[in-house]
């Protein structure tokens, strides 16, 4: 009985590494798709610079903004989501570099007051408030005139991960007073989209339609003309 079992092992790992030989070795990681948003631009000297500081809802309207202002301004945007406060904070410097910015139009608070693994909001509205005003001082250094796009609502739906709309109308409410303050102007896309929810934002889901991106991106090159310097 013993003798086998014994033979039994042995055919069963010789199968096991007959196996291993022939399996095919991994081939190489397959690289990113670019991200035509993220792509640099060149400047035309005779137009004003403007900067776009967003997450992936300002990502899906990059293009078409850039579209709407052509012949009107060089429209630039970082070179990646923005994320939450504590990513705007450790990264800000390089996202604004050495170049002179006309016009910035930034935006936080998707990120922040989505809910993590820990149940917990990923930045406190307490911590927003404070991280956005350590931000919105090292803008205003920038001497560009900045102008602050209002959170985008989140539909009433189950979200992954999860957020809530009453979250999104307090960070608003919260960015207001502190704009405000600073005499920032205010784009207020959150108004702008709430309306039109059931036609330009895709199902359950904080991102809107291609086409939906290209409706936000009006809204937000109506704010940035009116931000430009006059000719």
């Amino acid at each position: 009985m013993k003798l086998h079992l014994i033979i039994v092992a042995l055919l069963v790992g010789l199968v096991a590494a007959d196996a291993a030989d022939t399996k095919q070795p991994a081939g190489p990681a397959r690289p990113r798709k670019p991200v035509p948003a993220f792509a640099p631009i060149t400047d035309d000297l005779k137009l004003p610079r403007v900067l776009l500081i967003g997450d992936s809802i300002s990502i899906g309207y990059t293009l078409p903004v850039r579209e709407l202002l052509k012949g009107k301004a060089n429209l630039h945007r970082i070179p990646t989501n923005g994320g939450p406060t504590i990513t705007g904070l450790e990264k800000l410097k390089s996202w604004i570099g050495d170049g002179k910015w006309d016009v910035i139009h930034f935006n936080w608070g998707l990120h922040d007051l989505k809910f993590m693994d820990t149940g917990k909001q990923q930045v406190p509205l307490a911590d927003y408030e404070k991280n956005l005003r350590e931000l919105v001082k090292q803008l205003k250094a920038t001497g560009a005139k900045l102008i602050w796009c209002a959170t985008t609502p989140v539909p009433d739906a189950e979200m992954k991960p999860p957020r809530k709309n009453a979250d999104v109308i307090a960070y608003n409410a919260v960015a207001k007073k502190i704009m405000t303050e600073n005499g920032i102007a205010i784009d207020n896309l959150y108004a702008f989209a709430l309306p039109k929810l059931s036609t330009i934002q895709r199902p359950a889901n904080v991102h809107f339609t291609d086409e939906g991106s290209k409706v936000l991106a009006k809204q937000v090159v109506a704010s940035i003309e009116a931000a430009l310097p006059k000719p």
